[in-house]
């Protein structure tokens, strides 16, 4: 550990804050010690940690190591003539220089680089990757996380979150380098005047805003879309090209959160910038509140993620968990799809294991077939690559998973905000036409599938020991739990081996004797262990009950 400590000392030069930093933390083993005591973990969503020096932190070093390394696969993996990566980034802190870092890099390997000019959203990231035919993309961010992290996320040529494989591959490539000695470099500027590096044509965000309003499936009906709508783009990308495709699509009345307006790494009206919880909804709750709109929507600052809330008849706001937005949007689609004809002959949904198992019970009502899939959007885009591959991608209408993340098109191959706000935005104006709430319709699907409630709970265990105590943990819950809560376990799915032709993933899954489930995983991008819990119930009331009684059970567990 002292001599890593000491090399970054001498050798970490290129941002002066770096210096500074390592200066200031010269006295505290503890900080060293968590610092360096391992290289930043490379997996399937890329790197994410907390901006800093450091081999087990987000910086100019350990972003120019990736980049190599991934310079290096697609070199081994692709003909010259595809070297092409495309970068783009959000608002995050340091997200510019990491991207031009990257940019550098790849352009030292002799790889044409694509980069967008301006911040712009996760899903045009994507997009570019298959618009522009390149091996590979890079997207700066760290999704929801607080504003000390940044991230870095790796892309395939399919447009794709890179596979378990490929991460493998990459990762290896990643572990052959010193990081001060073995990375190529080349200056920015010059790069971009050899051509080695071009900015992204505007023209790119204007088709794939184009392909985001192909997916309306209002057909020639008549919709009052001047409903009020109020939206929160929380500091991030979504700002432009959300409003761009409401606006031409014919929502004009739509107030933007002034204070989350406009791109802000720091977050500095909601330090966890995540349209999931309600701290980040306050400020457009409160100007929906003033506005007397009737429906809030807040994309995270990557844009590929939407929350929503909406009016109750008392005037207050309700959150909607990305569960019960993600059916009603399924719902929706299917009943538009099926009146205006254009459900294809074998429609599929697919989601995540993880994800309420009600939208599979609202496919099975219109005869969608349902995939379900592992943890992690790239799962859902993987499986639209293969119907693509056997001439059946228009037989994919909708994908979902219980984290806020939706996509109707394979036009993009990961979660689009932009897409989901415009959806969103046109179920409610659809229902508000006929005098139908959105609270109203969720009632009418429980009321027709049963309740059940959806929870998802995240347990931290920072740094080294949190790191051992969640594969103990793990290990432990592997030698077999025979009820949860009271409840007595009817099968133990663990995804670690294998199952129903999925890779590998440390997942475990219990379903319940009543109907209900709990999956417990640790996450792939951030120290937490997640326990995902499903419950069925008469009614609320008895769904909470029992939902408490779980979360008490495996909290003892935990410990």
């Amino acid at each position: 550990m002292p001599n890593k400590y000491e090399d970054w000392i001498h050798k970490a030069v290129v941002d002066p804050e770096l210096g500074d930093e390592l200066n200031v933390i010269s006295e505290d083993e503890d900080k060293i010690e968590d610092a360096f005591y391992r290289d930043l973990a490379f997996g399937t969503g890329g790197l994410r940690g907390v901006i800093g020096a450091g081999t087990n932190r987000m910086n100019v070093y350990t972003v120019g190591k990736a980049s190599q390394g991934l310079a290096n696969y697609v070199k081994k993996n692709f003909s010259e003539k595809d070297w092409r990566i495309a970068i783009s980034r959000d608002s995050r802190i340091k997200s510019e220089l990491f991207a031009r870092t990257a940019a550098s890099v790849f352009a030292a390997n002799g790889i044409h680089v694509e980069i967008y000019q301006d911040i712009m959203p996760t899903p045009c990231l994507s997009y570019a990757v298959r618009h522009l035919h390149c091996a590979s993309g890079v997207m700066v961010t760290a999704s929801h996380n607080p504003a000390k992290y940044n991230g870095y996320k790796v892309y395939g040529a399919d447009g794709c979150q890179i596979t378990t494989e490929a991460a493998a591959e990459i990762l290896s490539e990643i572990e052959k380098l010193d990081i001060f000695s073995d990375v190529r470099n080349f200056d920015f500027n010059q790069a971009m005047q050899s051509g080695l590096v071009r900015y992204i044509d505007a023209s790119v965000l204007h088709d794939f805003i184009a392909e985001v309003k192909k997916q309306s499936v209002l057909s020639e009906e008549k919709v009052d879309r001047n409903v009020s709508i109020v939206y929160s783009p929380l500091n991030g990308t979504g700002r432009v090209p959300v409003l761009r495709t409401l606006r031409e699509s014919g929502f004009t009345n739509i107030s933007v959160v002034k204070e989350q307006e406009m791109p802000d790494g720091h977050f500095p009206t909601c330090p966890y910038p995540n349209p999931e919880i309600r701290e980040a909804m306050a400020l457009g709750m409160r100007d929906a509140t003033r506005l007397k709109a009737d429906l809030l929507m807040a994309t995270d600052p990557d844009c590929d993620r939407v929350g929503i809330a909406v009016k109750k008849p008392d005037g207050d706001f309700q959150l909607l968990s990305g569960n019960e937005t993600g059916m009603l949007l399924l719902d929706y689609i299917c009943q538009r799809r099926i009146a205006d004809n254009t459900m294809p002959e074998h429609p599929v949904m697919v989601k995540t294991i993880v994800t309420t198992d009600m939208a599979e019970q609202i496919a099975e009502h219109y005869g969608v077939r349902t995939i379900n899939v592992l943890t992690g959007f790239k799962f859902i885009g993987e499986q639209i690559g293969r119907l693509e591959q056997a001439g059946h991608e228009d037989d994919y209408i909708f994908g979902m998973e219980e984290s806020y993340g939706y996509l109707t098109g394979g036009y993009v191959r990961d979660k689009d905000a932009v897409d989901a706000s415009f959806m969103i935005a046109e179920m409610f104006a659809w229902y508000k036409t006929r005098g139908i709430s959105l609270l109203t319709r969720l009632e009418e699907l429980y009321q027709q599938y049963g309740y059940r409630l959806n929870t998802l709970y995240s347990y931290e265990f920072p740094g080294e020991s949190g790191f051992e105590k969640m594969q103990h943990i793990m290990a432990s819950f592997r030698e077999g739990i025979q009820e949860i809560g009271g409840v007595s376990v009817k099968t133990t799915l663990d995804y670690s081996q294998g199952l129903d032709g999925l890779p590998k993933s440390d997942v475990l899954k219990y379903l319940l004797a009543d109907g209900g489930s709990v999956v417990v995983r640790p996450s792939g991008t951030e120290p937490k262990l997640k326990l995902y819990i499903s419950v069925t119930g008469k009614n609320w009331d008895d769904c909470h009950t029992k939902e408490q009684t779980i979360v008490d059970d495996i909290s003892t567990k935990l410990k």
